[in-house]
Order: C-alpha cells, then sequence, then structure tokens
C-alpha cells in the first residue's frame, strides 16, 4: 500500500523551538533557609514513554516494507507529545532555579536586565496572596518592563506557592515575555503547570500541564501543528502515569478529515526503561469524557480502518488487516528500542504497566481543544 495519502505525525518544529528558553539567569549557590522559591515544581517523565526520537533507531524503525505500517511511525509523537509537556515543566523549574541568583528570601520588588534578550525586567514577590479560591504563602511574578502597558500586561510569569513541604504550587509563564529573542512567534503561547507533593489520587507527586496559544503553521506546511496540550503526569516510587490530550486542528488523515485530539494514556518507569500506552484519535469537537470512547471508539485501528475503507472501499481485507497490525493497543515500548509491539505483551515486566492503564482516562477532547491558559 502506497502512503500517498498518509501524512506522518509530524510536530511544527517551532513548538519545539519555542519550549527551548533558557532560565533568566545564571545559577548561584543558595542554602535551602536564604530560599524562599520551591525546590521542586516537576514530575520527570520516563524516557520509555517521552522519547521524541522512536522512528531514529529501534527494533522496527529500519524496516521499510509498504504494506506495513511500522510501529514506531505510529506512535513516534506519542513520545513527543509527552515530551513537550515534561520540557514545559522543566522549563518551569529551570526558570524557577535561575531566579535564585537574586537571593528571594523575603517579600522583594527589584528589576534587573534579562541575560537571554538583554531587556529589563521587573520581579515582584507578595505574600499571602488568593488564587483560585487557594491562599498561597507567595506569589512571584515577573514582567517584561517596557511591555507592562500592553494588553497582557507584560507578564512573563506568576508564581504561586507554599514553602514548606509538601509542596505545592501553580506556575504560569509567557515564553515571548521571558525571552524575546528565542519566541519571536510565539506571542500567545503561555504555558501552566499544577505541582503538588500532596496527590487524592495516590501519587507520590503529581503535576498537571496546560499548554495553549501555540502558533499554527500553513496547513500545507504542517498539517499536525499542536495548539493546546492538557497533561497529568503523577509518580508513585519509580512508576510514573501519564495521560492528556493535544489538539491538532490542522490535521488531516486518510480521507481528508481535518481536526482532532491525539488522547493518550501511558505507564512507565526509568529503571525498567519500559512503558506501555494506549491512543486514541477522536474529533477534536467531541464532547465526551468516556475512556471507552475516546480510546475504544476512537483507537489507532479503527480509525485508521475507517479512513482507509473511505478512501480505498474496494481494498482486500487482509491486506489492511497486514498493513494495521501493529495499530492495535496497547503499545509497548522499551527506552532502547522503541516500539516493540501493539496488543501482545513482550513480556511479564510490560505487564503491571499495562494494568495501570484501566484506571488512566484521557480529557474531553473538546474541553482541551478549547483550552485557554491566562495569567491572574
Amino acid at each position: 500500500m502506497k502512503h500517498t495519502k498518509f501524512i506522518s505525525y509530524t510536530l511544527f518544529i517551532a513548538v519545539a523551538m519555542m519550549l527551548l528558553i533558557t532560565s533568566c539567569e545564571e545559577n548561584l549557590e543558595m542554602t535551602t533557609q536564604e530560599d524562599l522559591l520551591p525546590e521542586n515544581f516537576r514530575v520527570e517523565i520516563p524516557a520509555s514513554i517521552s522519547n521524541a526520537a522512536y522512528a531514529e533507531g529501534g527494533r522496527l524503525s529500519g524496516r521499510t516494507k509498504d504494506d506495513v505500517l511500522q510501529g514506531n511511525d505510529i506512535y513516534e509523537h506519542l513520545g513527543t507529545f509527552i515530551a513537550i509537556g515534561d520540557g514545559a515543566a522543566e522549563i518551569v523549574e529551570d526558570i524557577i532555579i535561575g531566579l535564585r541568583k537574586h537571593r528571594i528570601d523575603r517579600v522583594i520588588s527589584l528589576s534587573f536586565t534579562s541575560d537571554d534578550d538583554n531587556r529589563v525586567k521587573n520581579l515582584v514577590v507578595e505574600s499571602n496572596v488568593e488564587y483560585e479560591g487557594k491562599l498561597w504563602e507567595y506569589q512571584l511574578t515577573v514582567t517584561d518592563a517596557e511591555s507592562e502597558g500592553n494588553a497582557d500586561g507584560g507578564n512573563a510569569m506568576q508564581v504561586f506557592w507554599n514553602k514548606e513541604r509538601p509542596i505545592m504550587g501553580i506556575s504560569i509563564i509567557k515564553p515571548y515575555n521571558i525571552n524575546r529573542t528565542e519566541n519571536p512567534d510565539a506571542g500567545d503561547a503561555i504555558i501552566r503547570i499544577d505541582y503538588s507533593e500532596v496527590s487524592n489520587k495516590g501519587y507520590d507527586a503529581e503535576m498537571e500541564v496546560f499548554i495553549s496559544g501555540l502558533p499554527l503553521a500553513n496547513p500545507l506546511d504542517d498539517p499536525y501543528s499542536l495548539s493546546t496540550l492538557h497533561m497529568f503526569a503523577g509518580k508513585k516510587g519509580d512508576v510514573v502515569d501519564v495521560y492528556g490530550n493535544s489538539n491538532h486542528p490542522n490535521a488531516i488523515l486518510f480521507a481528508g478529515n481535518t481536526g482532532f485530539n491525539w488522547v493518550f494514556v501511558a505507564s512507565g518507569s526509568d529503571p525498567g526503561g519500559i512503558g506501555v500506552a494506549e491512543v486514541g484519535l477522536p474529533p477534536s469537537n467531541l464532547d465526551e469524557s468516556d475512556r471507552d470512547v475516546l480510546l475504544n471508539n476512537y483507537s489507532i485501528k479503527n480509525v485508521f480502518t475507517t479512513e482507509i475503507n473511505t478512501v480505498w472501499p474496494d481494498l482486500d481485507d487482509d491486506l489492511l488487516a497486514n498493513y494495521l497490525q501493529n495499530t492495535s493497543g496497547p503499545g509497548y515500548f522499551s527506552e532502547k528500542d522503541g516500539f516493540i509491539s501493539g496488543g501482545v505483551s513482550p513480556g511479564e515486566e510490560w505487564d503491571t504497566f499495562a494494568s495501570r492503564l484501566q484506571n488512566l482516562s484521557p480529557y474531553n477532547p473538546l474541553e482541551t481543544s478549547n483550552l485557554i491558559v491566562a495569567f491572574k
């Protein structure tokens, strides 16, 4: 089967570039007692389910038979989307660490010139601040001084947190106002990270990632550009569970239908270097939260089968089944090889992670599509 109507899920390169911002200032050593800023603000996701380079290596990526859709091609971008959420959280944590140069040990107000874009930034720390119905011990706000008269107030970053453990906090950043040099085309992109070491889901730590306003490319140049992302990650011991949605309003599948959410649930660990994931492709405008609908009715296998039969209604069933043999869920992965198999466990080590997926569910696609992240 030729791939003339299959467009691979290549993420807009500018999204990755947008996320590669550096911290506001270089680090200086400080003791914990001198610093009000939180020490942690991220759940680190295992490479087995956040590896953005599955297609560059691995057990199946070297094969080029036209009659089978390869597993690394199918799931390559699952790793990319998860890596974007993980990378956004890492950026937030790095910026917080970078701000420690200013010895934020009390309620304070100061200005500094950013090493990144050589623009003046204003920094204010306040105490006992209410946000979203909760009283926070501290709020840190960083603005781009020359932009404070703009509609966005020049907001570059806001962090709400409680100093003592267990750490809880919310951080919101606008890359454009943090670093104009690296992010000239990301004027509307905003990232929010909710981090907590208190979990009603049984995790040691958890984070929720929200990203909105990512720039959309021309569909002819990039039919899979990402506009919003909503992702959860919870860590229990060495195991990390991840679930969420990414919206692709310009996405085009085999039959030319446009717009869908890439919904996913995944579980893995770094010590074992293995992971398991399920993916669905519901329409972006679907108002539905039922796990069975999102991951089974709209499974990759079901969606691809429907799309291909629409384009090639007389296609031989055996030929189609062979072509889609790697689309059965869940997908099994290793950090070393990427995709290993679909629908059939490669061994007992993976079974523990596969059993965890039944308790994970993506978000409502319509709500993800309409996601807007904003400052206080």
